[in-house]
């Protein structure tokens, strides 16, 4: 479920340089999506290499990008961004490993830092945290995959970075050889992966596949990896069947919420019983709307994996959204009960029990959104939404802090510092919650890059 943004610092982008100016890069805007499910699927393919990497996965921050051209990108640190359309085209859970894998060695590298003085040195038209400048709420609050969460513009590098990506591009390769290795996984599936993409090489950029423009690939490149991935042990090693499960599955649900719900009918047909394609259809019917379809679909699910929290949240979902509010409480309790870890998931029980307009239900809302916080502090929709908890609830103070929290991470300077002067007019002087409202008037957040 898509309805809250972390706050991102103004970041440099590696994946977004290209090797050579191209119109259709220049003023791109990006659109970044947020679901529990496929993120974790992420991390669950990408644990064990950040942990061979020496990195420390909760350190490693997932977003995706709402796009159809093919393409992934490392940009401010440890975070990894996915482009919807190399999650929709990818064919094998070992590809999407290897691009993981790759990445993984962009940071574990230290590109990022290089290129950064190489984007100097080349007198670039602007630094790419134009791309990530500030962070955007998501006013909306729209619990689907296609939920648009932040736009900025995106600049393009200049001609003389060609050489220096190529090293890096090199170096990440034998870096993400090692890591598959360490972790036992087969590195076929990225060599497949890029052999795929090498004969674009030749291309002029516009014909070229996202990938290929922003990460330059040649044959010499290709085969030296082969030459080191097929010297590997676990070269042949099949990928866990639980994998190429899930990938089928986000395949599935990206497809159905990306796309139209007639379009989806037509690639996942009725005749195909896989558990992927019945996902697709109940998103389809509950896109359609046909609300009363899409609940049977997914009450089958359900009762075939009557665990799996991410069905039990599209049925929260697909009630909220259709003004059963009450009825949405119960499905989205228990996909945190099996799911306690999962913050969207809790923060889409919070706001079920908040519209539920049951005084009852304020006091549990706010302990959900705390939990999730807790795990995800820079949620500016979650902080909204104990704003108006606490409100409701009659904690004015409490309200105008969280108020201030999410004005904060969203780098409105002047909102900040004038709630969190309200916050402390309202709080006990010298609490926890008095003393947080200080820090944020005393340091309130930078404006963000233009």
């Amino acid at each position: 479920m898509i309805k809250c943004v972390r706050a991102l610092a103004a970041v440099l982008a590696i994946g977004a340089l290209c090797a050579a100016p191209s119109q259709a890069f220049a003023q791109k805007s990006l659109s970044l999506l947020r679901d529990a499910e496929i993120e974790n699927t992420l991390r669950k393919m990408g644990t064990p290499l950040w942990v061979a990497a020496g990195l420390e996965p909760s350190s490693i921050h997932l977003y995706l990008v709402k796009d159809n051209t093919l393409n992934a990108f490392v940009a401010g640190g440890k975070n990894i961004f996915f482009h919807t359309g190399l999650l929709l085209k990818v064919k094998r859970a070992s590809e999407l490993i290897g691009v993981i894998a790759h990445e993984t060695g962009h940071i574990a590298g230290g590109h990022l830092a290089r290129s950064a003085e190489a984007v100097e040195n080349a007198s670039t038209s602007a630094l790419i945290g134009a791309l990530l400048g500030g962070a955007i709420a998501l006013s909306t609050g729209r619990a689907d995959v296609g939920a648009v969460v932040f736009q900025g513009g995106t600049s393009v590098a200049t001609s003389s970075l060609l050489q220096f990506s190529r090293t890096q591009e090199s170096a990440a390769d034998q870096a993400a050889v090692r890591f598959m290795n360490d972790a036992h996984e087969t590195s076929k599936g990225l060599l497949d992966f890029l052999a795929v993409l090498g004969d674009q090489e030749l291309l002029s950029p516009q014909y070229q596949d996202a990938y290929a423009r922003t990460h330059p690939i040649s044959r010499d490149r290709i085969d030296q990896l082969a030459v080191r991935a097929k010297a590997s042990p676990y070269y042949d090693t099949p990928t866990p069947p639980e994998l190429e499960e899930e990938l089928h599955r986000m395949q599935a649900k990206l497809y159905a919420f990306l796309n139209r719900p007639a379009s989806t009918m037509i690639v996942y047909k009725k005749s195909d019983t896989s558990i992927a394609a019945r996902y697709a259809r109940a998103i389809a019917l509950y896109r359609k709307p046909d609300l009363e379809n899409a609940l049977v679909a997914v009450n089958a699910l359900i009762a075939d994996e009557p665990h799996n929290p991410y069905f039990l949240e599209l049925k929260g979902q697909m009630l909220f959204e259709n003004g059963r509010v009450k009825e949405a409480i119960a499905p989205y309790r228990a996909s945190v009960s099996y799911a306690p870890n999962d913050a969207p998931l809790r923060v889409g029980l919070a706001r079920s029990l908040i519209e539920s307009e049951d005084p009852a239900n304020l006091k549990p809302a706010i302990e959900n959104l705390h939990a999730a916080l807790r795990r995800e502090p820079d949620d500016s929709f979650a902080w909204r939404q104990l704003a108006i908890a606490y409100g409701r609830d009659g904690q004015l103070g409490m309200s105008a802090l969280a108020q201030a929290e999410e004005a904060a991470l969203q780098r409105r300077v002047n909102d900040a510092i004038g709630l969190a002067e309200k916050a402390m007019r309202l709080l006990p002087k010298g609490s926890p919650a008095w003393l947080r409202a200080q820090d944020i008037k005393q340091s309130p957040p930078k404006r963000p890059q233009r």
